[in-house]
């Protein structure tokens, strides 16, 4: 399955590191992108998260976004956007 998602994370984040693991196991490509290391992109998930760094956060080719969500939730929104 593939798609484009951006997912911004932080290195410490054990909820990053788990959704990591579950879309490299199902093939899901994404980006990874370290909030503590672009401060630019900080301000992407305080924006989608009412101001807070929550992550991880996924943000998808249509500019919606997902925070922490569930690999079955990625895989119903990369499916949607697929079709």
């Amino acid at each position: 399955m593939s798609g484009s998602v951006t997912m911004y994370s932080t290195p410490w984040c054990g909820y990053c590191h788990r959704l990591k693991g579950q879309m490299d196991r199902e093939g899901i490509s994404y980006e990874v992108v370290d909030i503590e290391q672009h401060p630019e992109a900080a301000v992407i998930v305080e924006t989608v998260n009412n101001g807070n760094q929550t992550v991880p956060t996924l943000v998808y080719s249509d500019g919606t976004a997902q925070t922490n969500p569930s690999l079955m939730q990625v895989k119903e929104k990369l499916a949607a956007l697929a079709s």
